[in-house]
């Protein structure tokens, strides 16, 4: 056979082999063959058995990619999984020396810190308890200090005297809630103690709660209708106060209130109003790192409120369907404006109007996430524009300040749902 001829036969055979190599031929081996310094390679090699040479190192190379994707795989899993654990048993180690420091001064180690707690959280539920029992707790010390300045104005020896016996109920609960801190911390707590510690605390401050509320209630007997504020003390999705009132249908308004809040992040949401169709068809929230926004058929604009200081502030926001324009005041001040918020779009009536929590549907759908935490009174819903000078009488608490003509600030206009309170409105005093 002619040279060149024998070459293009042996660079045909070539071809067909590499071309056969990208098929599964099963479990390959390697096979030598010696061959003569003077034959002819490319026969020799194919007549040797080149092509299961080539087909096994074809292979060999597959299933080394194979074996090292399944290897960074796998690297990828262990690392997700040891991050995952590794955040679960931070967590709860930084919350307890949080706890720790706040009430001893300093970060000690807690016993058997040392075991694997990757998948032990067991603790969690009764350290979030002993959290909203201090919340609560708090709360009531707050509502008896206001009870305190209330006698101190209409003092008596009947009021003086429950005013005691209540401050001593708070300090036994409170030191029942340090022991079973202390307890925790020492790892001697157990399911069946905690549940028991914790139904005892539970019940008595419900009676302490019901024995304040007995004494607001003869308190409010003795003030205006409308000298009260709200509270809601936690982040929760069933703390709330609904207004008897409905909505009409209107083409401008003007909404105030005074807001008390230090939440972070984002205070939540002080009021929504919802109808049939449209959970937002008007709502005043911050939510997140968000900056507050007002939304009218779910068009958004966003205010220059900052108001989480933990002061006493004042809010107004205009609107007028025409053109959607809108104007926000903090304090007296106007500090934003701007057009084009769901313009020609009236607010629809007969729905749904909350003051302490985000309607997802008419009336409920709440979300403990978007709720209100603060204090808050004076709401107040005008069906016109209040000019600048109205917005500043009601900012400075002035006896020329104006009631709203849709909704007015009144204790019989409030429904409270959840545990939210309501005691006398200090924010004009304070002015004043």
């Amino acid at each position: 056979m002619p040279a060149g001829r024998a070459a293009r036969t042996c660079a045909l055979l070539a071809l067909c082999l590499l071309g056969s190599g990208a098929q599964d031929f099963g479990p390959t081996r390697f096979i030598c063959t010696s061959v003569p310094v003077d034959a002819d390679m490319c026969a020799a090699s194919v007549a040797a058995g080149g092509a299961e040479e080539l087909r096994s190192n074809v292979l060999q190379l597959r299933e080394t990619v194979l074996q090292q994707k399944e290897t960074i795989l796998s690297q990828k899993e262990t690392i997700r999984e040891l991050t995952t654990k590794l955040g679960r048993c931070e967590s709860p180690s930084t919350l307890d020396a949080g706890a720790s420091e706040a009430r001893t001064g300093g970060g000690r180690k807690q016993p058997g810190s040392g075991k694997n707690t990757m998948g032990d959280l067991s603790w969690t539920p009764a350290a979030e308890t002993l959290s909203q029992l201090g919340q609560t707790l708090q709360s009531l010390k707050t509502r008896l200090e206001n009870l305190e300045q209330y006698s101190r104005l209409n003092s008596s020896s009947q009021t003086n005297s429950l005013k005691d016996l209540l401050q001593s109920k708070i300090d036994d609960l409170e030191r029942q809630v340090l022991s079973r801190v202390n307890i925790l911390e020492e790892g001697k707590g157990g399911p069946k103690n905690d549940t028991e510690e914790r139904v005892k605390i539970e019940s008595a401050l419900t009676s302490l709660h019901q024995r304040i509320s007995e004494l607001e209630k003869g308190q409010k007997d003795n003030r205006p209708g409308d000298k009260f504020q709200l509270t809601f003390p936690l982040r929760t999705n069933y703390m709330y106060a609904k207004v008897k009132k409905s909505l009409p249908e209107m083409y401008a308004f003007t909404v105030c209130m005074w807001l008390k809040s230090s939440a972070a992040p984002g205070v939540g949401t002080p009021f929504s109003y919802a109808v049939p169709g449209q959970a937002n068809e008007l709502v005043l929230i911050e939510w997140g790192n968000n900056p507050m926004e007002i939304l009218i058929n779910d068009k958004v604009a966003k205010l220059p409120f900052v108001i989480n200081d933990g002061k006493w502030h004042h809010i107004c926001i205009t609107w007028t369907t025409r053109d959607g324009v809108w104007e926000a005041y903090q304090d007296g001040t106007q500090g934003g404006n701007g057009e084009n918020l769901a313009p020609y779009h009236p607010i629809k009536p007969q729905g749904v109007l909350v003051l302490g929590q985000e309607q997802d549907t008419l009336g409920g759908g709440f979300d403990a996430t978007q709720a209100f935490v603060g204090e808050l009174a004076h709401f107040n819903i005008w069906d016109r524009k209040l000019t600048p000078g109205e917005v500043y009488n009601l900012a400075t608490c002035s006896t020329k300040a104006l009631s709203g003509n849709v909704i007015s600030w009144a204790e019989s206009h409030i429904e409270i749902y959840g545990g939210a309170t309501k005691w006398t409105f200090e924010a004009c005093r304070q002015i004043n």
